[in-house]
């Protein structure tokens, strides 16, 4: 089972991170996205670490309450700043220069996508759950019939003032509600509600959108072997974003298919996301 550590890259961020396996095996970076928390990845550290990899997934920048700069400047949550946390948490980890494997979901996936158009030197292998390669992303928002825009309308409303308020009121109702109809088990729920479910982290996560603004920035093709899931329940992701992918990845590339599974597979379809990645990982060892 994972453990709870504590990862310092710089004098004022430390890092909660769920660890598994042995201390220089390889290593699977693991990033989370919003709205949960490390904790979706319980089940995919646990069954790495079985297979004999190193699994780490941090709590990243403003999740972690030794690694919350002042949201109120939103700088401090450049998805540049929060590349060079991920780059930073694998150096502190022992891995140094080393290759690594690398997974991400939602955010956590655009913050992958971009390491891997950054560093495909440095990544062995690319796992990304829901969130499609930026490029398509952008070309499914701007198509006539709206489809992908509607998915993601939430986005812009994020970028309102009280836009924590609004998501934290009822008793977190907005955020239970969603996971509850995307299939996230009542204790995931919980766990990602006690990282999450307080002014301080929310206001921390939605800087993450305040930083980058309504607009995704283009990636190149990404050259590193990719693996991306999408569940067909996805409600914030369509399937044009989710096809048009393939488009943008010149390495070897899957695309596979949850059906009935939501925006949270981790947590919904934990065994099938962890079968996949480890023939992923393991067809890829770097």
């Amino acid at each position: 089972m994972p453990s709870l550590t504590r990862i310092t890259i710089a004098p004022a961020l430390t890092f909660d991170a769920l660890v598994a396996g042995e201390p220089g095996a390889p290593l699977v970076l693991l990033l989370h996205g919003f709205a949960e928390s490390m904790n979706c990845w319980r089940a995919q550290a646990t069954a790495l670490a079985d297979m004999g990899y190193r699994a780490i997934a941090p709590s990243q920048r403003g999740y972690s309450k030794d690694a919350r700069p002042d949201p109120r400047d939103v700088s401090h949550y450049h998805i540049d700043r929060l590349m060079d946390d991920a780059m930073a948490i694998v150096a502190s980890s022992g891995y140094g220069a080393a290759r690594f494997h690398l997974a991400g979901h939602d955010w956590g996936g655009s913050i992958a996508w971009a390491l891997a158009d950054r560093y495909p030197e440095r990544i062995a292998s690319l796992t990304v759950l829901s969130r499609p390669h930026p490029n398509a992303f952008n070309r499914a928002l701007k198509m006539e019939d709206g489809e992908q825009a509607h998915r993601s309308r939430h986005h812009k409303a994020f970028l309102e003032p009280d836009a924590a308020d609004i998501v934290l009121a009822d008793d977190a109702k907005w955020l239970r509600d969603r996971w509850a109809a995307n299939g996230v088990p009542a204790s995931a729920i919980a766990d990602h509600l006690a990282v999450l479910g307080n002014k301080d982290a929310m206001e921390a996560a939605l800087a993450w959108y305040r930083a980058r603004g309504a607009i995704r920035s283009p990636l190149g093709p990404i050259h590193v072997p990719t693996l991306y899931i999408w569940g067909d329940a996805d409600d914030t992701v369509g399937r044009v974003a989710a096809e048009g992918t393939r488009d943008f990845v010149a390495a070897p590339y899957r695309f596979e298919v949850l059906p009935g599974v939501g925006h949270f597979a981790a947590d919904q379809a934990p065994d099938r996301v962890s079968e996949l990645m480890l023939a992923h990982i393991d067809a890829h060892p770097g």
